[in-house]
């Protein structure tokens, strides 16, 4: 039996650094310090229309919204089913994006990964490789067995970082989730198992 099919190797999910070489992911929370002030970083960024169009940041746009999706972070961290990554630039440590992995069900070893990037630091792979490296991350530290990645059918990037990222397409879900616009999406769903070549690297 390999440690991601036994539960008993399912662990927490605990604060770490993950050094990718240009971009640090560094876990979210009243501890970050970002340039210019973390709370001012997450509300621009839940500004963005992409983001916001696809991701459930909407609160965050005020100060009081961003700072409760902070203690939600360290909420997440202290009970160790969510973790949530702020993507920063290495020179300057400046805000390019989040990524987090959120144990679904910790019992079956299945755990969820999700992703967003500011414009400044889109088209360049990072989405890909932050979701690879918080995948491989989970798998080795947590011993999560299957993670699973979902995206509204328009968002055709998302996808693209999804199949990148070596998580196959699996299926549709009809009217699944609702989104920054407003209505409930059909989405895609994508998984990736730590069974897969290179899940577990």
């Amino acid at each position: 039996m390999s440690t991601s099919d036994s539960p008993a190797e399912r662990r927490p999910f605990r604060p770490d650094v993950l050094d990718l070489g240009d971009v640090l992911l560094r876990p979210w929370g009243r501890a970050l310090d970002l340039p210019g002030g973390t709370v001012a970083a997450l509300t621009a960024a839940a500004a963005d229309q992409e983001i916001a169009r696809w991701n459930p940041l909407h609160d965050a746009v005020h100060p009081a919204g961003a700072e409760a999706y902070l203690d939600r972070a360290d909420q997440g961290w202290a009970d160790g089913g969510t973790a949530c990554f702020a993507v920063t630039d290495r020179a300057d440590g400046r805000l390019c994006g989040n990524v987090a992995l959120i144990w679904t069900d910790r019992g079956e070893g299945v755990a969820m990964v999700g992703y967003w990037l500011l414009a400044a630091a889109r088209g360049r792979g990072l989405a890909t490789r932050v979701t690879d490296a918080v995948t491989r991350w989970g798998v080795r530290t947590a011993g999560v067995r299957r993670i699973e990645l979902y995206h509204a059918v328009g968002n055709d990037s998302s996808c693209r970082v999804a199949a990148r990222a070596g998580f196959p397409y699996e299926g549709t879900l009809r009217a699944s989730y609702r989104h920054g616009d407003g209505p409930y999406h059909d989405e895609h769903l994508h998984a990736r198992l730590a069974s897969d070549p290179g899940a577990a690297g």
